[in-house]
């Protein structure tokens, strides 16, 4: 998974907001909240059929960039508050999109399932319809997301989401398919027939460009093997020259994820005290120490590319399973979020280029997800948490067949300062 859908959307309702919809529509928070859990889900499985396979993925993604604005917490309350609420009115317009004539149903699923009034769960879809969709549309909005890029990103999401579906809410039957596992594998198999296309495209683009360059990447070894030869004619057997590529690697680096220039840390001991008084046991130059003194810093910006490696973070081989002496170094990080509440982060996962990619991606993207995890586990608020995200060896500098020394500054997780 890249950002967290699920759990940002459900990061909104935040206490206060079920407290105050409890005392509006005359329910007990304990009914509401289970309310609001199954709504979220239920709205985003609409969502994933429209987008999947109903084959229309840029309707899906219109319906969202249409609801931005309305995943704040004013918003939702407002909506509650007043029925005549505009986000209101278009919760209702995008239920009747995403199920058609089931409305009625969805509401009766609801209410049944959380023991409120059908009255208080049709309050509570029209509000938190908004909501939903709001947030997702402002993350396709601030990734630029194309309809195949928003059903690809929904297709990432589809686990969690299904899964979070209650049982007996029956909305595969609502939604005209056999069972919810039938929706999974049709939005898998709409996204991976996009892939495949877009392959397609790739491997004609790869072949023309072949056959352009290959006579000028011919000349260029000619020329380089000469010049070696040539050197070592010269030069009795040795140089002192080298022929060496004019593209500095490092200027090919995405800089959405360049990492925060970090010296090697010293391993000295330090104490780093949080504005809420708290001292973190840490290194000097450690991730603990850098990040505590960025987020005090007011005159450096956070960002899509500030990023943070961890420095004393391990994982058992081949697995996204934690040592135990690494988790320390995470429940620092908790701590430091705690201690600075308006910070939002995102969790970067990296591997070598060793081995298969796909494979790295995939573990790439378990470890984030683990950090991630381990962090909400430690009492982490929601909306501080933007994903996790794996990227593989996509950006890894050193060659598979490099010494162990130079793939190990490959292998880490880092943390992304989105907000300070």
């Amino acid at each position: 998974m890249s950002f967290d859908l699920l759990n940002t959307i459900k990061g909104l309702f935040t206490g206060d907001v079920i407290s105050q919809a409890a005392a509006r529509l005359g329910e007990s928070e304990q009914g509401v909240q289970k309310a609001v859990n199954s709504i979220i889900p239920t709205i985003l499985t609409g969502l994933l059929h429209k987008a999947g396979p109903q084959g229309d993925a840029d309707g899906a993604l219109n319906i969202a960039r249409d609801a931005v604005g309305a995943n704040a917490t004013t918003a939702i309350i407002s909506s509650l508050q007043s029925g005549s609420d505009s986000w209101v009115s278009r919760g209702m317009e995008w239920l009747q999109s995403l199920f058609g004539s089931k409305v009625s149903t969805v509401v009766g699923a609801v209410a049944t399932y959380a023991g409120i009034k059908a009255a208080s769960a049709n309050a509570l879809l029209n509000a938190a319809t908004p909501a939903a969709l709001g947030v997702t549309g402002e993350y396709a909005a601030e990734e630029n997301l194309s309809g195949p890029g928003f059903l690809a990103y929904l297709n990432s999401q589809k686990d969690n989401i299904l899964g979070a579906v209650p049982s007996g809410f029956n909305l595969a039957g609502l939604l005209g398919l056999g069972s919810l596992s039938e929706l999974g594998k049709r939005l898998s198999g709409a996204t991976g027939g996009l892939s495949a296309r877009t392959a397609d495209i790739g491997e004609t683009a790869t072949r023309t460009a072949g056959n352009r360059w290959i006579w000028s990447l011919l000349l260029i070894l000619v020329a380089i093997i000469l010049l070696w030869y040539l050197a070592r004619g010269c030069g009795g057997g040795s140089t002192t020259e080298s022929v060496s590529d004019t593209v500095a690697t490092d200027n090919l680096i995405d800089t959405a994820i360049a990492q925060v220039a970090t010296p090697a840390p010293s391993r000295e001991s330090v104490q780093v005290t949080l504005p809420d008084g708290v001292t973190l046991n840490a290194y000097k130059g450690g991730i603990e120490d850098q990040l505590v003194a960025f987020l005090k810093d007011d005159s450096r910006q956070a960002g899509k590319d500030v990023w943070f490696d961890f420095d004393n973070l391990n994982f058992k081989t081949g697995s996204a399973e934690l040592t135990e002496d690494s988790r320390q170094q995470v429940q620092h990080i908790a701590a430091i979020l705690k201690a600075f509440p308006t910070s939002r982060i995102k969790i970067g996962g990296y591997t070598d280029r060793s081995g298969d990619s796909l494979a790295n991606k995939q573990l790439s993207q378990a470890r984030a997800d683990t950090v991630l995890a381990s962090l909400k586990n430690l009492g982490t608020a929601s909306r501080q948490l933007e994903g996790a995200e794996g990227y593989g060896s996509q950006f890894a500098k050193a060659d598979a067949t490099a010494p162990d020394e130079e793939r190990r500054k490959d292998r880490r997780i880092s943390v992304s300062v989105r907000k300070k």
